[in-house]
């Protein structure tokens, strides 16, 4: 199998799974007498990085996954393509995320103590069914509590290649979630009903960005 053939399997797989795949999932596309190892398929994927650098499709690497993304200066256009409003997060949802991104792992009792307030149990369903969240572990303390961390899915959807590529916490002390205004306080326990979120929602999807929001601390 010549490089050019290999980059191009490599290319089309990619296309085709509508999802990151790891070098182990690329090697298993071939039989075992002729997989490529592990060195060859980063090869592959160098040389179709290379390839793809002037068009609007790019290759990424997220959390040792790989997969092919339209660039960020196109999304004006492409997102147009969508008829659904893109939905919206309360300002509680997108602090409870924040925290876990940065704290992680943590328990829900740990988050409660940093926002100061309840976190209803429709943020954290929220956040799961989105897929942005998931339980890694159990604390081992009376009650064995959940412990929460974020998944390869958030690193997709706010183009992190890994949590390294978080903006550092001092850097973004001084900013608003976008959508704020100056006066906006957290929401206490009873303010987040079963379907809060929607009615409550300060900040959209589109809004938010490329970085995860953080909570004012």
């Amino acid at each position: 199998m010549s490089e050019m053939q290999l980059k191009d399997i490599v290319y089309a797989a990619l296309l085709a799974a509508g999802e990151p795949l790891t070098l182990d999932r690329l090697g298993a596309l071939f039989d075992e007498d002729v997989r490529p190892d592990r060195e060859v398929l980063r090869a592959a994927l160098g040389e179709l990085e290379a390839a793809l650098a002037t068009g609007p499709v790019e290759l990424q690497c997220i959390d040792k996954a790989y997969r092919l993304q339209t660039r960020i200066a196109f999304a004006p256009w492409l997102r147009r393509l969508s008829a659904e409003r893109p939905p919206k997060y309360s300002r509680a949802t997108l602090e409870t995320l924040a925290i876990i991104a940065y704290r992680q792992p943590v328990t829900r009792g740990e988050i409660e103590a940093i926002r100061g307030v309840a976190v209803s149990s429709e943020i954290l369903k929220t956040l799961m069914q989105r897929e942005w969240i998931r339980q890694v572990g159990t604390k081992e303390v009376p009650g064995r509590p959940a412990l929460f961390g974020t998944t390869r899915v958030f690193l997709e959807y706010f183009s992190l290649t890994s949590l390294a590529d978080l903006p550092p916490l001092a850097d973004l002390r001084a900013e608003r979630i976008p959508g704020e205004t100056a006066d906006d306080t957290p929401e206490d326990a009873g303010a987040v009903a079963a379907d809060g979120d929607a009615e409550q929602a300060a900040v959209t999807e589109e809004a938010a960005g490329p970085q995860p929001p953080v909570a004012d601390e």
